[in-house]
């Protein structure tokens, strides 16, 4: 990830956090945007990602997009290692079990997303992989 996306992420996350969980300004600002913390992959190094999330019966959504790009982001493959994540909500650290969607399932969330935000339907003809769709299941 380049130097200024990383920046963006920081700022963001910061602002985030001042802010009981809710940007502030910029392009998030009035959005519902999570913190996804993982572990890397290859590394075992904590990653922290802002990433728009929709709710869905208790649940969180999050959309593996990385803007239409033709492979997955690097926190899909983090989290696709190791499923034990923990969010930032509102303000509210929680811990979570991520599971990737497949089928009919991740096709009828993935409209569910298209149609509140329209955007991950772009994405979506703007490549050729299937976008993951992965939920967010908080441990109890």
């Amino acid at each position: 990830m380049s130097t200024r996306w990383n920046d963006f992420n920081r700022t963001l996350i910061a602002d985030m956090r001042a802010n009981g969980g809710r940007a502030s300004s910029g392009p998030f600002k009035g959005r519902d945007v999570l913190v996804l913390h993982t572990k890397g992959a290859k590394s075992g190094q904590p990653r922290e990602t802002p990433l728009a999330y929709f709710p869905e019966n208790g649940y969180y959504l999050i959309i593996a997009s990385k803007g239409g790009a033709p492979t997955n982001p690097s926190w899909y493959h983090n989290l696709a290692t190791n499923p034990n994540v923990t969010v930032e909500v509102l303000g509210e650290t929680i811990p979570a079990k991520a599971r990737i969607t497949a089928g009919d399932e991740r096709d009828k969330l993935f409209a569910k997303v298209g149609a509140k935000s329209p955007a991950f339907l772009e994405y979506q003809q703007k490549t050729t992989r299937t976008i993951p769709v992965v939920v967010l299941e908080p441990i109890k």
